[in-house]
């Protein structure tokens, strides 16, 4: 009985073999070019992501310059614009219904009477160009947001918390109350 001698080894001869370590080697080399590609691809993206990091810092960077100085110029304009100028004028506007008041009885003056009408005219006129509005008062009901009690009187005459009388003209821009009215509110009567 003859015994073929088996043999484990898959390469019948040694050519087998080195052909087998040659395309061991290549694949090795292959392998290789493979991680330096991924590589290459990894550190390409690095490079594309730093980039773009970069120009979004620089661009929060000059957004945020932009919003201070949109924000100081706002500053500014509240500072130095109509709201500051309004407020200046209503002391002059003040004056000149003082004076009103003042002339209302002087008979011989009616020259001075008309001119001062006339010009007291024109700073209304200009002042409500610029949007200033007085406040209404008299025979509204109380608004702490528009009125300043300095006065309260009991009273059965008017329901309670309606104004009264005005002791100060008040005056809005818009929404934005510049200086509340200063008035009376009738409270009620205790018995």
């Amino acid at each position: 009985m003859s015994h073929k001698h088996h043999n484990n080894n898959p390469f019948k001869n040694p050519d087998d073999l080195e052909q087998a370590a040659k395309e061991e080697e290549i694949s090795s080399d292959e392998k290789s070019e493979t991680n330096k590609n991924s590589d290459d691809e990894e550190n390409e993206l690095q490079k594309k992501y730093d980039t773009l990091n970069q120009q979004y810092i620089r661009l929060a960077a000059d957004f945020d310059n932009y919003r201070k100085r949109q924000e100081h110029e706002r500053e500014e304009l509240l500072k130095f614009g109509t709201e500051n100028a309004l407020k200046k004028m209503i002391e002059v506007l003040d004056n000149f219904e003082r004076g009103q008041k003042a002339l209302e009885n002087v008979d011989d003056c009616e020259k001075v009477k008309e001119s001062f009408n006339l010009v007291h005219k024109q700073v209304i006129d200009a002042l409500t160009k610029l949007g200033l509005e007085p406040i209404e008062t008299e025979g509204k009901e109380f608004d702490p947001n528009f009125h300043d009690a300095v006065m309260q009187t009991p009273t059965s005459d008017k329901p309670e918390h309606t104004i009264i009388n005005e002791l100060q003209k008040g005056y809005k821009m818009g929404d934005k109350v510049l200086r509340p009215a200063l008035v009376n509110v009738a409270t009620a009567e205790n018995y």
